[in-house]
């Protein structure tokens, strides 16, 4: 899994705001994020300019500190924030998704944020006694591991029951396959058929069976030593019977 990479845009409003911010990105590498800052990447006499390009070109995301200060600074194009924004206003966005940049609040007792960035939904860092759920949101974001996953879509109720293909109760089939599909998804290239009478817990004759019920479906093929191989009708199958996580 690769490590993602979050650039961190702020003002220098004052050495609290600066020192947040410097616990921020520190707590967003404790947490398996490459965050970069320029209090760690920029030293004295460093091309300013070429520093946040390749920042935020080679970022993620771009996590912009919103404080009152940073706003002005941004809406009218002053210093470091204002150089900032032209560069993500101009050729990158026309690059980048547009959720690469995220606003984080900062100010107290308000939500503002530069007019270009007016769109984007917010993580709201204004209230200290919140702070711990908005940087779990924030880390879930960069990661990409949202709080609740979408569930999958049901069966329509008003679907005539003749549409419906009914699922079997203790289909040996289906328990074999299983047997198949989990060694497939473990990175096996096949199934050892000696180790399918252990596992499935019936007979050698019984399994035979279940093995030609199988092969008649399409679902597997075997070699000449009986190990089986999960065949592009059983990789359906597989999803059809949920069999599978997708």
């Amino acid at each position: 899994m690769s490590i993602p990479k979050a650039f961190v845009s702020y003002s220098h409003d004052s050495a609290v705001h600066k020192k947040w911010v410097l616990d921020l990105a520190t707590r967003l590498r404790n947490s398996g994020i490459d965050a970069s800052l320029d209090q760690w990447d920029l030293r004295p006499g460093d091309d300013l300019p070429a520093f946040m390009e390749r920042n935020l070109r080679s970022a993620d995301r771009i996590l912009m500190v919103c404080t009152t200060k940073y706003v002005e600074k941004a809406n009218s194009g002053k210093g470091g924030v204002g150089y900032e924004k032209m560069i993500i206003t101009s050729d990158l966005l026309r690059n980048i998704d547009s959720s690469k940049v995220i606003p984080v609040i900062r100010q107290i007792g308000t939500a503002d944020v530069p007019t270009f960035l007016k769109s984007k939904l917010y993580i709201d860092f204004s209230r200290d006694d919140q702070e711990e759920f908005a940087f779990d949101e924030l880390v879930r974001a960069i990661h990409g591991a949202p709080l609740y996953e979408k569930p999958p879509i049901g069966n329509n109720p008003f679907q005539p029951a003749s549409e419906v293909r009914p699922e079997k109760t203790g289909d040996p089939v289906k328990a074999l396959m299983a047997q198949v599909v989990g060694d497939f998804e473990a990175g096996a290239d096949y199934t050892i058929y000696k180790n399918l009478v252990g596992a499935m817990g019936v007979s050698r004759i019984y399994l035979d069976i279940l093995v030609a019920q199988a092969i008649e479906k399409g679902l597997v093929t075997t070699d000449r030593d009986g190990d089986l191989y999960l065949s592009e009708r059983g990789k359906h199958y597989a999803i059809e019977h949920r069999l599978v996580r997708i």
